[in-house]
């Protein structure tokens, strides 16, 4: 929603002299598109927030964003809130140092007690009182929380780890690119690859040769888009406004037994 308003205002402006804030949350933002909000709306504060519901619903908040643009802090969703605790944890359960990237696990007054008539899926996310995320992510040594993927929609390609951000952060900077989706598909020989969708800004056509070459000048080559779906279509949305990933996978995985390889 924050990219489309200030695609919006980038073409239409209207007059914003009493906007204060934009606060923004439910996914990692490109920093592309941090930038041409700040762009559309020089005035107004960036905030960004991360949470969940079984949250009730913050644990981090990254106050002035606009001000961290060419810093690496503009990836970073903030640091903890006030009576949050948040640890970086492996699968075994032992905390992870600065930089290493593991689950995010949240302990606070603010978790909930368990979903409703649901023991199964509360055991699989309450652990000791903290609140396992799913969310992948690591901690630098100030305490800022830097969010790499969602653990399912992490691609491995190879035997090597792809988060999907990392590329979808390299497509928004091409000038062409208004949305951007990348996830993984099946492959023969790697398990997984690479794949994205892009939907390209109104009056400017690309083809997706020229993101991939794009792409190949500014991350490693197994990262890089094996393919790229090129649709005028806006990206499908849940109602909070997240893209719909699983309706783009979907179709590749067709006849597969598991919807990872």
């Amino acid at each position: 929603m924050l990219a489309a308003i200030a695609e919006e205002q980038l073409i239409r402006p209207r007059k914003i002299d009493t906007l204060k804030t934009l606060a923004h949350g439910g996914s990692p933002i490109a920093t592309e598109v941090l930038r041409r909000s700040h762009s559309a709306f020089p005035g107004a504060e960036l905030v960004e927030v991360y949470g969940a519901t079984e949250l009730s619903p913050l644990c981090t908040v990254l106050n002035n964003e606009q001000n961290l643009i060419n810093s690496p802090l503009a990836r970073s969703c903030g640091r903890p809130t006030v009576g949050n605790e948040i640890d970086i944890l492996d699968p075994s359960g032992h905390t992870l140092l600065p930089g290493e990237i593991g689950e995010v696990v949240v302990r606070g007054a603010n978790v909930m007690q368990g979903y409703w008539n649901k023991p199964e899926q509360t055991a699989a996310v309450l652990k000791d009182g903290a609140y396992w995320t799913g969310d992948l992510g690591y901690m630098d040594d100030q305490g800022y929380v830097f969010l790499v993927d969602r653990s399912k929609d992490m691609i491995v390609t190879g035997g090597e780890n792809v988060y999907c951000t990392e590329v979808e952060e390299v497509l928004y900077q091409h000038p062409a690119v208004l949305e951007a989706a990348v996830f993984g598909v099946p492959d023969d020989k790697w398990g997984e690859a690479v794949w994205a969708v892009i939907v390209p800004r109104e009056g400017n056509e690309t083809e997706s040769a020229q993101i991939i070459e794009f792409c190949r000048e500014r991350i490693a080559g197994y990262k890089v888009p094996k393919g790229i779906d090129v649709q005028l279509d806006p990206l499908p949305k849940s109602g909070p406004g997240k893209v719909l990933k699983r309706e783009l996978r979907a179709p590749h995985w067709e006849g597969q037994e598991r919807s990872v390889n």
